[in-house]
């Protein structure tokens, strides 16, 4: 028997294992074929149909004689045809088969294009339904024409005639098209009333327009010939060269069609092809250049969030504002077509300086790939074999230098690829807008309880997140790098995503100007303490109180949990609409609650642990229960964030640091120090490292949107917070003489003399324990030498001097 060696039983293990329990999956050309199959097979039923009424039923008994080929059809189909109309039209639906020539057409063009199955299934869906309905209509008003309605819409009707006769029948029917026209047409009796309204007024117009003007003939209408001519800018990605401009339409980008362009390079001993194809992955030989160009997202325009306001079950938390509308999307502005301009002069320039300093230092290529992104350009490349990756890695300032760019980053080596990344900054970057964030079918799809859509990646794919699963973030960067928009980014995703009902916000902004704007919507989405007249926190004194706030909202929040029995808060509130849980017993429905806070540093600097304690806290355990942190500064120093707050903040964005010291203090890694700024910025979450474009929202946008949300009805008041009382709050200070410590006097000396009242000083010039030093300071402050307890900082001391003391006790003496 022959014994298997080591080289076969490895060639066993790396087969392919079998496939028949997954599911069939069509890949991208069988979809094209299938879908051009259908396309035709929906022209071909189109004819049959035709010819059919056309040419009568005279071909009703051929039919029956497929086998005889002597037997002469009249459908334009042939035989094939002709059964394929008898069965359909006839035997069928009548006219309503005409619905099946859409059907299978839209299908075919949806594979074909490779576009969402979701808005299809919706179709077929309505359109079946139509059928039923127009074939029981015909075979009701046509019942000596059976071939308008067809044998099923004929028995459908004789058979419902049966049980509630013609009368019911015919509601019934009514009724079918009362649904079709209110949830596939979208009718209401709003549109129907502007319909008519605006139909009154032209006319009237008209009426008024004949009066004033005298007739003439001849007259004609020159806007009634404009013709709209199609934007080509907007449907091609121009490729610019020196002799002259080639232009790449999308539908070529497709990866069934390859593109034939072809350079000669010789970035080795063999010349290397340069080839332009979309972003998803294709086989590349080796010793060749190939740049990627991204495909474009589609663009949904209408916002989904809004046909999801009211599905919540048995229990609407929206009912309060049930009439609230999303903003739309074109409040946003478009900063850019939306297409990547390659520069293939840059691309070839950089692509040889890369390969000529790698070669330099005898390192030689087997492959380089360029993928173009709206801001940085990644080359892979795959290096000889025997080359190690630590000696590309040493050379990264030696590349910045050959490139003369700004923000050269090396990625050795890229994770899950073979293969090690070059980015490089493009001369011309494009702007990443809002509006194509918010419009991209990733983020309006998106199926997260808290989606935030940051920007764009290399791939010039959307880049959306669940804030959820963070659960906190932590932003950081150099000042004017783009953290305030990266807020305004992440405000504004939530805003076109969640109903008022369920999500709220508590900003602090020390800066006061940044977060102002969203005031407006201060009792749509704001959340704030009793009492207290500005929701967007700007005093570092009132914070502490805040956050201590948001401490007592998350243990009330996790008594109700532990009264429901339940883990986390999308569970209770599901129990809650599913009205499991009795309002009163204090059970609630409980909104998402987002800190964010545009300036971290400067909090620790005025109030320390007092802040940090609190944020530690709700750091560590509001995730199960719906608060979430989004924290931001520009000092990213280890004072500033600690060890504490590091270790309950796993998704981090650094945006460009100065230095590789700050880089690694937010990231645990470098490379923040060579991003390129505005906008550009580092996502992690503990594993990878993700270079995004942020996506730019200006301040007017900002105000469009919060004046849109802001016009609307809202709640009586902002979502009030519980209300916090200090510790140092509500003390009975000793305000008798008699039963003052016998060191009273020596201790307000030694306040007096050091101005500074505190009871570590007492401590040490007393040699005191805490708790007497403790009640001293109460008893000078009740007695008005010291004053109230303010945090972190000594108190404040109210004699100046040791002879306005002596004069204050023979006040008291008298």
């Amino acid at each position: 028997m022959a014994r298997t060696t080591k080289k076969e039983t490895l060639d066993k293990k790396n087969e392919p294992k079998a496939e028949t329990s997954r599911h069939w999956r069509p890949n991208k050309q069988q979809r094209f074929v299938i879908g051009c199959l259908l396309v035709l097979f929906s022209i071909a039923l189109l004819v049959a149909f035709i010819s059919f009424y056309i040419n009568g039923q005279s071909d009703q008994s051929a039919v029956s004689e497929l086998g005889d080929r002597s037997e002469v059809v009249q459908n334009w189909l042939g035989k094939f045809g002709a059964f394929l109309s008898d069965i359909i039209v006839y035997k069928g639906f009548g006219l309503a088969a005409f619905i099946f020539v859409r059907l299978f057409f839209l299908t075919g063009m949806f594979l074909a294009l490779e576009l969402s199955l979701k808005k299809l299934k919706n179709i077929w869906f309505w359109d079946l339904f139509a059928i039923i309905i127009v074939s029981v209509l015909f075979g009701f008003f046509a019942t000596s024409a059976p071939e308008l309605g067809g044998t099923i819409g004929y028995e459908l009707n004789l058979f419902s005639q049966d049980y509630i006769g013609k009368t019911g029948t015919l509601l019934a029917l009514l009724f079918g098209l009362i649904i079709y026209l209110i949830f596939k047409i979208k009718l209401s009796p709003e549109k129907i009333q502007s319909y008519f309204d605006s139909t009154k007024n032209e006319i009237k117009s008209e009426l008024n327009a004949l009066k004033t003007q005298p007739k003439t003939e001849n007259a004609y209408n020159l806007e009634e010939f404009a013709v709209e001519e199609p934007d080509e800018e907007l449907d091609n990605i121009h490729l610019k060269t020196n002799e002259s401009q080639f232009e790449i339409n999308k539908e070529a980008l497709k990866p069934t069609i390859s593109n034939s362009s072809e350079i000669d390079l010789n970035p080795v001993v063999k010349p290397l092809q340069m080839n332009i194809n979309p972003t998803t992955e294709t086989l590349v030989h080796a010793e060749e250049f190939v740049i990627e160009t991204p495909e474009e997202e589609d663009i949904i325009e209408e916002n989904l969030a809004s046909r999801l306001v009211a599905d919540f079950g048995l229990f609407d938390p929206t009912l309060d504002l049930s009439n609230y509308k999303f903003p739309t999307i074109d409040l946003l502005k478009e900063y850019s077509t939306g297409g990547i301009t390659i520069n293939q002069e840059e691309l070839e320039e950089n692509k040889n300086k890369i390969v000529d300093t790698l070669r330099n230092y005898k390192i030689e290529i087997a492959q380089i790939k360029a993928t173009v992104g709206p801001s940085v350009t990644l080359y892979e490349i795959v290096p000889e074999a025997g080359i190690r990756i630590s000696k590309i890695k040493s050379l990264e300032d030696d590349i910045a230098l050959s490139l003369s760019a700004l923000g050269i980053r090396i990625i050795a080596p890229i994770p899950g690829k073979g293969t090690i990344g070059i980015e490089v900054p493009n001369k011309n970057p494009t702007t990443v807008s809002m509006k194509s964030v918010i419009g991209s079918a990733k983020f309006q799809e998106a199926e997260m309880e808290l989606p935030i859509a940051l920007g764009k990646t290399i791939s010039n794919e959307t880049f959306v997140v669940d804030l959820a699963k963070m659960p906190h973030l932590l932003m950081a960067g150099a000042t004017g790098q783009g953290k305030s928009v990266g807020l305004n980014a992440v405000l504004t995703s939530l805003l076109y995503k969640k109903h008022p009902a369920e999500v709220k916000f508590v900003l602090v902004d020390p800066k006061k100007v940044e977060l102002t704007l969203f005031n407006k919507i201060e009792r749509h989405y704001l959340a704030k303490l009793p009492d207290t007249e500005d929701a967007i926190i700007t005093d570092n004194a009132k914070v502490v109180n805040t956050l201590n706030s948001l401490c007592v909202e998350m243990d009330n929040r996790y008594s109700l949990l532990k009264d429901a029995m339940v883990r986390n808060i999308k569970e209770y509130n599901d129990k809650f609409k599913a009205r499991k849980l009795n309002p009163e017993a204090g059970h609630r429905f409980l909104p998402y609650i987002v800190l964010v806070v545009d300036e971290f540093a400067d909090l620790i600097m005025t109030a320390g642990k007092e802040v940090e304690i609190p944020i530690a806290r709700l750091a560590q355990l509001a995730r199960a229960i719906g608060i979430h942190l989004i924290i931001a500064t520009q000092r990213p120093s280890v004072n500033v964030i600690t060890g504490l707050i590091k270790a309950n903040f796993p998704a981090r964005i650094a945006f460009r640091v100065t230095s590789k010291i700050d880089s690694r203090t937010i990231l645990d890694t470098q490379g923040a120090d060579q991003l390129i700024g505005r906008g550009d910025l580092l996502y992690t979450n503990g594993n990878d490292v993700v270079r995004v474009q942020c996506a730019f929202i200006d301040t007017p946008e900002v105000e469009k949107i919060t004046d849109f949300i802001g016009g609307q009805k809202a709640y009586a008041t902002a979502y009030l917070l519980p209300e916090f009382i200090g510790e140092e709050n509500g003390i009975n200070l000793d305000m008798d003489i008699s039963e003052r410590d016998t060191l009273f006097r020596e201790a307000a000396e030694i306040i007096v003399n050091a101005q500074q009242g505190s009871a570590s000083l007492l401590q040490r010039k007393l040699k005191l324990g805490y708790n007497r030093a403790g009640r001293l300071i109460d008893q000078l402050e009740a007695a008005g030498i010291v004053g109230p307890f303010e945090g972190s900082k000594a108190r404040s001391v109210n004699i100046s001097d040791l002879s306005a003391l002596d004069q204050f006790f023979n006040n008291e003496q008298n």
